[in-house]
């Protein structure tokens, strides 16, 4: 086993203990002079107008980085155009959306897409990008509402189980030993847990646990996105391996040994193994930089590999006046050059396939990463998900001794509900 190399810069995401790439932020609506460009501009493109960009920052590399690329775009093409990092992203979209002056781009999240797509808040500018091809399937299809190609997603991440070098050194693993099923995560689990750490623990939420469903061939929706099939057999023997697990104490979720989060869990000590998603190189290299550590794919279940990814995408605002140049900066913001310099900058991953080996040969410590996107699956972006997944939650906290069909069936029946009620 490789011992990862420290010595790439990649500054921390925050956020971390929650998607890592889900954005944040808020504040008021904005006025006719800070968003939106100008009445005369109409749809005018490069060289008229202005625009707003409203991020939701991690940190202040990112915030620098997006700005420096936007600046540049503006100073090229002649349109004048600002960023702006909110505090509430979503409150402050909403506010901005209700009184019809919204920025012009803005970071969007997969669990609001289809209510803005319902009440007309996005332009939908996905298939005129020049660049449309390039995206990472799975990640247009997060973005596609009704076979419209809603908006261009700005990077992304998958989750990868992160293995501490030392702590597999000292339990006598070796290569040959690197799970490549669950038999073999459960395996390597019991053998790594000590007295002083336990083999894995990641955070009790469906954005880690989901990993095992995918695995398993099971998930919160079918393909088509219309029918709940949480109850279903694939699921629950998922959720039973994990429930076994936290039952023998290989398995342990953050807050049960005194982490904020499985980074934290893993970067401490107290956990050998942990599934999270690339922000946590940066979060290691700042707070724990003597913690050895190499990534690997996840092990496949009964039906092979799965994983699941996070993504924001560059939303354009159905009400901008200056649509045209928004959609011009939004493809070179997700030029593979720009994503690749936005990689070196705050550690994400580019969202196209053309800066995948670049990225793989830069990163090397983040390779698991990229190579996860072949079988990852995204959120559910129906309607009233994010509050279903909310819920389930709350009940995973409590899984090591919980009814896994109870609460598979509650699930069912408030994702069938909001697959209903949105359809």
């Amino acid at each position: 086993m490789r011992r990862t190399a420290r010595t790439t810069a990649l500054p921390a995401l925050v956020a971390v203990a929650a998607l890592g790439l889900a954005a944040c932020g808020g504040g008021s609506g904005f006025d006719d002079t800070e968003g939106g460009g100008t009445e005369e501009t109409g749809e005018g493109g490069a060289g008229g107008g202005s625009l707003t960009v409203l991020i939701g920052s991690s940190g202040d590399a990112e915030t620098d980085a997006v700005t420096a690329a936007v600046d540049a775009w503006a100073e090229e093409s002649g349109t004048d155009a600002s960023v702006r990092v909110a505090s509430d992203l979503n409150q402050e979209l909403a506010q901005g959306f209700a009184a019809g002056s919204p920025p012009d781009v803005f970071y969007a999240s997969t669990d609001q897409l289809a209510g803005w797509v319902a009440n007309g808040s996005l332009h939908p500018y996905g298939d005129q990008l020049g660049n449309a091809d390039d995206f990472y399937p799975s990640l247009v299809e997060n973005f596609t509402v009704d076979d419209q190609f809603y908006c261009a997603p700005k990077d992304f991440s998958t989750l990868a189980l992160v293995i501490n070098t030392d702590a597999w050194a000292a339990a006598g693993l070796t290569d040959a030993d690197v799970p490549t099923d669950w038999e073999g995560l459960r395996t390597v689990a019991q053998t790594l847990t000590t007295g002083d750490q336990v083999g894995l623990s990641f955070g009790p939420e469906y954005q880690r646990l989901g990993v095992f469903m995918a695995q398993a061939g099971g998930g919160l929706v079918d393909e088509d996105g219309t029918t709940a099939i949480a109850d279903s057999p694939e699921n629950a023997e998922a959720v039973e391996l994990v429930q076994q697990m936290l039952v023998d104490g290989s398995l342990a979720f953050p807050s049960e040994i005194d982490s904020g989060w499985g980074g934290e869990a893993f970067g401490s000590g107290r956990a050998a193994m942990t599934i999270e998603g690339n922000w946590i190189i940066g979060a290691l290299r700042n707070d724990f930089p003597d913690t050895p550590y190499t990534v690997v794919p996840l092990p496949a279940g009964p039906a092979g590999q799965g994983t699941l990814q996070f993504t924001n995408c560059w939303g354009v605002a159905a009400d901008s006046p200056n649509q045209e140049a928004a959609v011009q900066l939004v493809e070179h913001l997700t030029a593979p050059e720009q994503q690749l310099a936005f990689a070196e900058a705050f550690g994400v991953m580019p969202s196209v396939e053309s800066a995948g080996e670049q990225f793989r040969e830069s990163f090397p410590e983040q390779a698991a990463f990229v190579e996860s996107a072949e079988f990852a699956t995204g959120m559910p972006t129906v309607q009233g998900a994010s509050e279903v997944i909310a819920d389930l939650n709350g009940q995973i906290e409590g899984l090591e001794t919980a009814d896994v069909a109870a609460m598979l069936a509650s699930v069912q029946q408030n994702m069938q509900a909001a697959l209903d009620s949105a359809g």
